[in-house]
């Protein structure tokens, strides 16, 4: 089935060379709906914590 060009043109962030979605190192494993085209660059997710940050607090 082909997809449309509304769906083309709000997807070209999202798709790489083979013309498939991929998403952040980071997203790619989080389960929640939030993801990020692997072109962006994560600065802040709510739902992650690095341990990095994590041994900072304590």
């Amino acid at each position: 089935m082909s997809r449309s060009k509304k769906w083309r043109l709000e997807w070209a962030f999202f798709l790489g060379e083979n013309g498939r979605r991929q998403y952040n190192k980071l997203c790619k494993g989080c389960v929640h709906p939030c993801k990020q085209s692997f072109r962006a660059v994560v600065l802040s997710c709510p739902h992650y914590l690095s341990r990095r940050s994590q041994k900072r607090r304590n």
